[in-house]
């Protein structure tokens, strides 16, 4: 399998998670459910795999879409992952991930829903929600 391996853990250590990461890149998240989620965008790396869980009796899961849920730790609340509820696609907050300052930040998505009270300075792979939405319908 390719991909790169990361662990990493919530804030209070409840709850570890181990990842293959498609690649040594992140990306940021846009859509206003990710803003409202982490009160900013979410800068996330994609699995390859399913994620690897420690301690998965401290985690509570919101379905916050049909498609879609996002897990948390109910002891320290800090945000575990973004996950489609068919398949093995994970979105893991680069935050969470030990080593992730040696990461590089290559896209973004819903870019059209991106406030301009804030913007990257990198060079990125843009997308806008309609073009998210019709990549994962082709594949």
């Amino acid at each position: 399998m390719d991909g790169m391996t990361a662990r990493g853990s919530c804030l209070c250590g409840a709850v570890q998670l181990g990842v293959v990461a498609r690649k040594q890149n992140l990306g940021a998240c846009h859509c206003s459910m990710c803003r409202t989620w982490s009160g900013g965008p979410m800068l996330a790396l994609e699995s390859v795999s399913e994620v690897e869980i420690e301690g998965e009796e401290n985690i509570t899961v919101y379905a916050s879409s049909e498609w879609a849920e996002r897990g948390f730790c109910q002891r320290c609340g800090t945000h575990l992952f973004y996950r489609l509820k068919t398949g093995d696609h994970y979105a893991i907050p680069v935050g969470l991930v030990d080593g992730g300052e040696a990461w590089s930040f290559d896209s973004q998505i819903f870019i059209d829903q991106k406030p301009n009270y804030y913007t990257f300075a990198n060079e990125t792979h843009n997308m806008t929600g309609q073009e998210v939405f019709d990549a994962y319908q082709g594949s």
